[in-house]
């Protein structure tokens, strides 16, 4: 889209010449004769770039730029004068302005100024829009959850987010440990600068010291150039560091000393370089139990877990489970292109009632599956993979007639649902008179 620029300047020559020269290389422009007259036009508009004349008639270039900064904050200015002073200069860029230009002026040197306030203005509205995507990505409310153990992790969260303090979380994998660390880091004072996540898992015993702490050229086989670890990539902001658990013994040493001195050693480097680098980790594992067996080191445990927050597994928070469905409905919908209304009552009953190993990453998974697979618009039991059925089996009697009680019953309901509550359409749907449906009904003491 192009750029909207308000060219404010009592002399006719110099709008026309601008505003000729500014269409040519790709901006789209206005132009206005007084004070009063682009007063207006910034009030019912709006400009990316306003040009102004300081002795503009009718109200001053100085007055316009006063007023904005109220009217339109995000309009950058550049100010025009035909009789230059250092005072007038200065007034100028107190008041907001971001280029000055005396008259005459070399129209060429003048464009070329204009295309860079431009690239900078892009670089302004991109890096806006970045902080609102990772705002909106990982901000806490991306934690789904409505129950009291989810609660008490978000009350958690706001309390430590603001301190240095280590942080420690713990749970089962597939809890969303890297959420929480991300709603920590979001909201600290430290949520513009660096977020880094590194998986302790996934690297190799031998390349951890040169991940944790980066390495000179030349300081082993294949250290072809200067590398920064991950402490000073996340400098001023925030490291986390998930599965603690996994790093090795004589890494551990080293870790420890970093958090104590804050002060890092690149291999291969003769000199000690300063951090300033927040840490959060997470684990699945009994910390404690593998000091005892001799793989942690205790001194490293309380260095680490200042605050621990522990998160609860969907056993402990069934609650949630109908929240976490319809969240991740909603996200494969966008990302699949399906239009899926939900689950039908006992898709959502197998769903609840399921013994998630997995936690909530295993829900996420069977989700986006039955998104993919649906043919209707709700989800049903067809669309969920066959182990996932085995315990709602459970809750069938051995009793024939109280098994096809609780049967006609789910599946009334179910059918209900489906059709909003239109006891016509349900009625015809399984192929009974609306008589007989209100018999049923009134059977199986179905509220509606």
């Amino acid at each position: 889209m192009n750029s909207r620029v308000l060219i404010a300047d009592s002399e006719k020559a110099i709008r026309d010449l601008l505003f000729t020269r500014l269409e040519e290389i790709g901006f789209h422009c206005y132009t206005a004769i007084d004070g009063d007259e682009t007063l207006k036009l910034i009030k019912e508009d709006n400009f990316d770039l306003l040009i102004v004349n300081v002795n503009l008639q009718k109200r001053s270039g100085s007055e316009i730029l006063e007023k904005i900064s109220t009217i339109s904050p995000k309009t950058l200015t550049i100010v025009i004068t035909d009789h230059a002073t250092v005072e007038t200069a200065i007034d100028a860029l107190r008041k907001g302005a971001v280029d000055y230009f005396v008259k005459p002026f070399d129209i060429e040197t003048f464009l070329l100024r204009i295309k860079k306030i431009k690239k900078f203005q892009q670089i302004i509205s991109e890096n806006h829009f970045l902080r609102k995507e990772i705002h909106s990505k990982y901000n806490d409310h991306k934690i789904i959850g409505d129950s009291p153990a989810m609660q008490s992790v978000f009350k958690m969260i706001k309390k430590v987010a603001n301190s240095s303090s280590n942080i420690l979380i713990t749970g089962k994998s597939g809890t969303g440990k890297e959420l929480v660390a991300r709603a920590i880091h979001i909201n600290s004072n430290r949520a513009k600068l660096p977020f880094v996540p590194i998986n302790c898992g996934a690297i190799p015993e031998n390349l951890f010291e040169s991940e944790l702490f980066g390495f000179k050229k030349g300081s082993f086989t294949g250290a072809t150039m200067d590398r920064d670890g991950v402490f000073k990539a996340a400098n001023n902001g925030t490291l986390f560091l998930d599965e603690i658990g996994e790093i090795p013994l004589h890494t551990q040493v080293k870790l420890l000393r970093a958090i104590e001195t804050k002060e890092i050693k690149p291999i291969g480097s003769s000199s000690m370089v300063k951090i300033n680098t927040r840490i959060v980790c997470a684990t699945n594992k009994d910390l404690l139990k593998e000091i005892e067996e001799g793989n942690f080191r205790e001194d490293l445990y309380y260095r680490l877990n200042i605050v621990e927050i522990n998160l609860p597994c969907l056993e402990e928070r069934r609650d949630d489970i109908p929240i976490l469905v319809n969240h991740f409905i909603n996200k494969y919908n966008q990302e699949l292109k399906r239009k899926i209304l939900g689950t039908d009552h006992d898709a959502l009953r197998v769903l609840v009632n399921y013994k998630w190993q997995g936690q909530v990453r295993e829900l996420e998974n069977i989700i986006e599956r039955a998104v993919l697979l649906c043919d209707s618009n709700y989800i049903t039991i067809n669309d969920l993979p066959p182990h996932t059925c085995s315990d709602i089996m459970a809750s069938y009697t051995d009793d024939l007639k109280t098994s096809v009680k609780n049967f006609e019953r789910q599946h009334i309901l179910s059918i209900i649902k489906r059709v909003e509550k239109d006891k016509y359409k349900c009625a015809e749907l399984l192929g009974i008179g609306l008589s007989s449906l209100y018999r049923k009904i009134d059977e199986l003491g179905i509220e509606i």
